[in-house]
């Protein structure tokens, strides 16, 4: 019977599985203002387009083709919104080196990786269909919690979705209108926006500045707990907190560190570990927040690091861990063998500093600006948003797959290209990266 109404629904309307569209004065209206918005996007030159990618993650890539766009459309037809399809305005190379990814170990294609995958998907099944504490907590979740927290040497740790949701749950669940936190005012829109759904009072410091942070927190000694949040590594720019400094403030003024480690975790460090055993302060920092989606295999998935009683009370707590469907096992599987790999050996994470450092250099002779220092994110910075579009798109015809970032992602006239390494990246790769680049650049006035 309910196979019969599911074909009489498809069947509804002008054709089989036709789009409907809402009708009616205010619907219409709804479509006018957001057809303006996305005009005045297109207008600005700060579009993103999507692309279309027809091969596994990794340092060489295969886009989509044979005329099937990035809208899944024909030649000719137009994406969704109305947009030219860059799959057709480009003569894109059958194959392209990928320089845009946050694949910073290559483990996303890992054999290994994708054998564990495949183990824990044929042993585990699909997914969960439950969130954790009703009936979605499996033998792996608790393992690779358990992973987690002796690899960040820390007393427990929990599995979110994402790290935007571990971000998203962790300072409602832990600050209430007695407390305050600080936060990096270049901190990931994640931070912002957990942030924001706490009732703490919130102070804004200036971007790694060590004296307003330290006034701010003068300011705050008035309430119960003082909590400082940073990014460890920033995304946008590549720089490194300076997080001895911010230890040893927390410390003056009794205060709790909060880290973001989404683009330290894996490859910064002697072991990997991240900022803190970077900069040495893996005994000051309190919690840790990090990401299964980028260094450790790719796939999703985040979770939160630190005191078991905090641990506890996320669990209790926590809104996007108590709402949200438990990780689905293959991407469980796939994380810890990451880890696995990394405890073994530092030899992959080790890898990252002289690569990091053949294309920054080369790209600084070269007569570009590079943000950031000895960090695999190397923000190619050229101001203008339609520039960085526009040499995007050329360097994408030379066969180098990178985006251009302009606003909202990054504030108004600070337009770049983000440039990644990879730990499986050659240097011929990198070599012919620079190259493409000094030539977009000097096409496009970027370069003398």
């Amino acid at each position: 019977m309910w196979r019969a109404a599911v074909r009489a629904l498809r069947g509804a309307g002008t054709g089989a599985g036709a789009p409907r569209a809402a009708s009616g004065a205010a619907a219409a209206q709804l479509r006018r203002r957001l057809e303006s918005e996305l005009e005045e996007i297109r207008g600005a030159g700060t579009w993103k387009s999507e692309r279309v990618i027809a091969s596994r993650q990794g340092p060489h890539l295969r886009l989509a083709g044979g005329g099937a766009g990035a809208c899944g459309g024909e030649e000719g037809s137009r994406c969704l919104p109305p947009v030219p399809c860059p799959c057709f305005s480009l003569s894109v190379p059958a194959g392209i080196i990928n320089f845009c990814a946050n694949n910073y170990l290559g483990l996303s294609s890992h054999p290994e990786v994708i054998r564990a995958a495949v183990e824990a998907l044929e042993k585990f099944g699909a997914g969960l269909s439950s969130v954790r504490f009703i009936c979605g907590t499996q033998s792996i979740h608790k393992d690779l919690e358990e992973k987690i927290a002796r690899f960040h040497q820390r007393e427990d740790a929990i599995l979110y979705a994402s790290c935007f949701d571990a971000n998203a749950g962790i300072f409602e669940a832990l600050l209430t209108p007695e407390d305050a936190v600080l936060s990096d005012e270049l901190n990931h829109a994640s931070i912002i926006d957990g942030i924001r759904l706490c009732k703490a009072n919130k102070y804004r410091y200036k971007h790694m500045d060590m004296q307003d942070l330290e006034a701010k927190l003068k300011e705050a000694q008035k309430h119960r707990l003082r909590l400082v949040a940073t990014d460890g590594a920033f995304s946008m720019d590549g720089d490194i907190a300076p997080l001895r400094e911010i230890c040893q403030l927390a410390h003056k003024y009794d205060a709790l560190v909060f880290i973001d480690e989404c683009h330290a975790t894996g490859f910064l460090g002697p072991n990997g570990r991240g900022t803190d055993e970077l900069l040495g302060v893996m005994d000051k920092v309190t919690i840790i927040n990090s990401t299964l989606g980028k260094a450790l295999g790719g796939a999703a998935g985040g979770y939160t690091t630190g005191p078991k009683p905090l641990i506890d009370l996320l669990r209790q707590r926590s809104r996007p861990y108590l709402f949200s469907n438990s990780l689905p096992p293959a991407v469980v599987g796939c994380a810890s063998k990451a880890l696995d790999l990394l405890m073994e050996s530092n030899a992959i994470a080790q890898s990252m500093a002289a690569k990091t450092q053949r294309f920054r250099s080369k790209m600084t002779a070269a007569g570009f600006t590079i943000s950031g220092k000895d960090h695999p994110i190397c923000p190619v910075m050229l101001g203008d948003a339609r520039l960085a579009s526009v040499m995007a798109e050329d360097m994408l015809n030379r066969g180098i797959y990178v985006i251009g970032f302009s606003y909202p992602v990054v504030p108004k006239g600070k337009a770049r290209i983000r440039v990644q390494i990879s730990a499986v990246h050659s240097d011929e790769d990198i070599d012919r990266c620079v190259q493409a680049f000094t030539e977009v650049g000097r096409k496009h006035g970027a370069l003398p």
